[in-house]
């Protein structure tokens, strides 16, 4: 973020963290409770500002954990016990194989290791040493291997299994979990190695209710294996470009689908008629597929449906009269298609609609009028599009949105004026050229603003004085704007910040990071190509929650920000240069 002044994200960014702050290539499953009682994560309530008094035990775990070194083992310990010393261990990074064996045999519950560093075909003698207790193990991005997974046919009773990103498994290893009758949840993400042959051997896991093989690409053919699995509930197949009409067929036979997602897959309308008997399916994603309005003959039959994404596909105008059957409807993604206002007209009937998604369709003002009467409306996507401020009009009287993106339209300040109304709107995306301090004064009275991005706006230091208004601020981003160090005074006064991205304004100084010091809940931070130097860091040095940290074009380099890390800010994990 912040690299220019004029941006349009990247089209596979659409499923990023919300928050921005740091990017991971995968999100974790399985049990981790522990995440909200641990110490060293809990000492602070962000929301209070104030300090919470760790437990008793939650010391004990802490000091153990930093001396670790001086226990063998922690076998005859309480199993709740060993299992918070291993979240603890695993969250401040001091896991190492060495340590790993103090817990050979503990009866734990939880392994918890995706992405973690290091982890191999050593660690699996131990891992899977937890025999029976076992039921929760995430080793994704590991160099696990067929033979390493071996042993973990012991661990009967495992309900949930994280293998992401394990690219030196192949159908040999899922022969080592074929067994597994307790299992629930299975996720194999980005892995090349599973054929459809090898899926043969997932025929077995009858109580599966979960199963993950995004970018799976050597699958084709091996769907009709899942027929007999009749529990499954979620099937992620994303991103898996071999799969085409004919695997559609087998999974008409699993009757108790709620979601299913086929993203950038071959699946065309014909392939959708196999869908039709799918009656409890409630999410359906087809970005990128391609299939047209004719497939909503198909969709019409389902009837739990809440949630759909057919973005990025060959949509026209043609045929979304049929969208009018789709009226349990909660979700709806038609981005990046070729349809015009003319399709709105046959979505006015969805008054269940609480999210409608129309990035760079060709949408103009006239087209929002049937829009007027979604009152349950939370989120509209506008980006890129022809709306301008007659528009804005005729969406002023949706009071419960929550979050607009008028990024990239030709909105100006006083079509701003429209938005007066919309106490509830908390995210708003005003990332054009057209908008001033004027547009800014305009926003005024939406003090419940927690996400403003004026990116290419041209706010001026004059304008950041209404910045004062919004109270509950989480996030915030002016870039290539014209404010100097005496706008940043006016911010540091929104406490509740998180994120602040104030990258190409060249103007500030070292007095910016002054101001931005004592802005204690920052999470994120980025001033790139400015005027900041080196010596301006001793400022960031109070910023103890700080996790994200962008200086790029500025006369800071990477070893500067690096003895920053080492010695105030250990939290870091993102930072730029580096």
């Amino acid at each position: 973020m912040g690299g220019a002044c004029s941006r349009k994200r990247d089209p596979q960014s659409d499923e990023e963290n919300v928050h921005r702050v740091v990017s991971r290539k995968y999100s974790k499953s399985g049990s981790s409770k522990w995440l909200g009682t641990s110490f060293s994560r809990a000492c602070v309530d962000n929301k209070e500002g104030v300090t919470i008094c760790p437990s008793l035990m939650e010391l004990c775990i802490y000091k153990i954990s930093e001396e670790i070194d001086q226990y063998g083992t922690f076998s005859t310990l309480p199993r709740d016990i060993s299992q918070q010393i291993f979240n603890e261990l695993v969250y401040s990074q001091r896991l190492t194989e060495a340590y790993l064996e103090a817990f050979q045999d503990c009866d734990l519950q939880d392994i918890n290791l995706g992405e973690y560093p290091g982890v191999d075909d050593a660690w699996m003698d131990v891992i899977c040493s937890q025999g029976s207790s076992l039921l929760s193990a995430d080793i994704s991005g590991s160099d696990v291997t067929d033979s390493g997974l071996f042993s973990i046919k012991d661990c009967k009773n495992i309900e949930a299994l994280n293998l992401n990103f394990c690219e030196k498994i192949s159908d040999v290893g899922l022969g080592c979990i074929s067994g597994f009758s307790n299992l629930t949840n299975l996720s194999f993400k980005r892995n090349n190695n599973i054929t459809a042959k090898g899926m043969s051997l997932l025929s077995g896991l009858v109580n599966l209710s979960k199963l993950d093989l995004e970018r799976c690409t050597g699958i084709h053919g091996g769907l009709v294996h899942l027929r007999g699995l009749k529990k499954l509930e979620s099937l992620n197949i994303n991103c898996c470009n071999c799969i085409a009409d004919a695997d559609m067929k087998p999974l008409s036979e699993l009757t108790n689908l709620k979601e299913l997602q086929i993203l950038c897959s071959k699946v065309t309308d014909q392939g959708v008629t196999f869908l039709k008997g799918l009656h409890k399916l409630s999410l359906l994603n087809m970005e990128r597929c391609p299939v047209t309005a004719a497939c909503l003959d198909s969709l019409s039959d389902l009837v739990a449906l809440l949630y759909l994404n057919v973005s990025r596909s060959s949509f026209t105008d043609d045929g979304c009269e049929k969208f009018s059957k789709l009226k349990s409807l909660k979700v709806l993604n038609l981005g990046f298609n070729d349809i015009s206002d003319a399709v709105l007209s046959h979505l006015k009937v969805l008054k269940d609609l609480e999210s409608l998604n129309l990035d760079s369709c060709r949408i103009g003002d006239e087209g929002l009028i049937h829009l007027a009467g979604l009152n349950h409306l939370k989120c509209l996507e506008l980006s890129d599009t022809e709306v301008g401020n007659n528009g804005l009009r005729h969406i002023s009287g949706l009071v419960n949105l929550e979050s607009l993106n008028l990024s990239f339209t030709v909105i100006t300040d006083g079509g701003l004026r429209n938005l007066a109304k919309l106490a509830c709107l908390k995210s708003l995306n005003l990332d054009v050229r057209q908008i001033t301090d004027a547009g800014l004064a305009a926003l005024a009275g939406l003090t419940g603003l927690t996400h403003l991005d004026l990116f290419c706006a041209k706010i001026t230091d004059a304008g950041t004085k209404y910045l004062r208004n919004f109270k509950n601020l989480k996030s915030l981003e002016i870039c290539g704007g014209g404010i100097t160090d005496a706008g940043v005074k006016n911010i540091k006064d929104i406490q509740s910040l998180m994120l602040l991205n104030l990258s190409q304004n060249h103007h500030l100084t070292d007095k910016s990071l002054e101001f931005i010091s004592e802005l204690s809940q920052l999470v994120s931070l980025n001033v790139s190509s400015s005027r900041v130097t080196s010596a301006g860091l001793q400022h960031l040095t109070k910023l103890k929650n700080l996790k994200s940290l962008s200086l790029e074009s500025t006369k800071v380099t990477a070893n500067d920000i690096k003895k920053l890390h080492e010695s105030h800010l250990p939290d870091l994990v993102s930072f730029r240069p580096e």
